[in-house]
């Protein structure tokens, strides 16, 4: 016997349904499925500037030939990935203004949803910072073999059976939570297949980095100013400042954080006093991880996951990362 034991996210998946009354046949090979997409991406990415597919949509080729932006095709290859399936049977993504509604033979029963933000960070793209795909799943509340409506879409955090993110950097990893623990999947290349790497992962409950976009500070509540402010000042118990860590990425700014303790705050400001991050592709999955890691999530007056969605792109400010960071800074915030 090998002394080297591999666990692929198959694998994983099959071994674990049984600890979820939801992780059953259906939603197992949904996950596979993001699986799948996860890895398609990841190879559009990484050929992305010998493919000419970065910049913005619209642009030709020398040969006159249209040039699709890298969000866009990895929206597409999400929705193809979902739809060959047959496990879901609509989707929402932050790339589309409405919901994606899948009517295919092998779907018409199809008994979940998918929200997604298909390509997060990508105005980064372009200058080759790690991006994400972040997702999450719902049951349908609406008749099965009926079309799916916003009802399916508008349900609360806690609500969700699965969430998860893939970040594309120096190697690609998946990291997803059915609401028993936060497990990380690395994918090799010479095998093609994700690998567990990061089992039961835990965000702990302090740090030493601050992820905020400094930017807009004079547009923020004064309490965030003077959080920053306090970030900064040499008389923490190390004796030394935090440390400010903002790529622009939620994906890569969450990993981060996750693995080293950390806060990351979106917070109202002047210009979007609601926030800029939206509430079903972004801040729900990313809640949830967050808490299955043992960390906090909220805007600053309620818990991320008790939201009720009332629109498909709601936005929403969002504090989220190691307890006693959002706790403090939740303390300068409310003063």
């Amino acid at each position: 016997m090998s002394k080297f034991k591999i666990t692929t996210l198959g694998q994983f998946i099959i071994e674990r349904q049984n600890e979820y009354p939801e992780a059953q046949g259906a939603f197992s090979r949904l996950l596979r499925d993001i699986g799948i997409a996860a890895k398609v991406i990841s190879r559009e990415v990484n050929r992305a500037g010998l493919a000419e597919i970065l910049g913005e949509a619209g642009k030709e080729n020398i040969q006159g030939e249209d040039v699709k932006k890298l969000d866009i095709i990895a929206n597409e290859l999400m929705i193809d990935c979902l739809t060959r399936g047959g496990e879901c049977c609509a989707i929402a993504s932050e790339e589309d203004d409405d919901i994606v509604q899948i009517d295919s033979p092998v779907s018409k029963n199809a008994n979940y949803v998918v929200t997604m933000d298909p390509l997060d960070g990508s105005s980064n793209i372009d200058v080759n910072v790690s991006i994400g795909t972040i997702f999450c799943i719902y049951k349908r509340v609406t008749p099965i073999g009926t079309p799916a409506t916003t009802e399916d879409f508008f349900q609360k955090g806690n609500k969700m059976l699965a969430g998860g993110y893939v970040i594309y950097g120096s190697s690609t990893m998946l990291v997803y939570t059915t609401g028993n623990g936060v497990n990380g999947f690395t994918l090799d290349p010479s095998i093609g297949e994700f690998c567990l790497s990061h089992p039961n992962m835990k965000i702990p409950k302090d740090g030493k980095i601050y992820s905020i976009n400094e930017g807009n500070r004079l547009e923020m509540p004064e309490g965030i100013k003077d959080y920053i402010s306090w970030c900064q000042e040499a008389d923490k118990p190390t004796n030394r400042p935090y440390s400010a860590r903002y790529i622009g990425s939620m994906v890569a700014d969450i990993h981060r954080n996750l693995s080293k303790g950390g806060i990351f705050i979106y917070p109202p400001t002047a210009k979007v006093p609601n926030g800029k991050l939206r509430l079903l592709y972004e801040c729900n999955p990313i809640s949830f991880i967050i808490e299955q890691a043992g960390g906090k999530s909220t805007t600053g007056k309620e818990r991320i996951l008790d939201i009720q969605p009332n629109d498909l792109h709601q936005r929403v400010p969002i504090f989220c990362g190691s307890e006693n960071m959002v706790n403090k800074a939740l303390e300068y915030l409310n003063k």
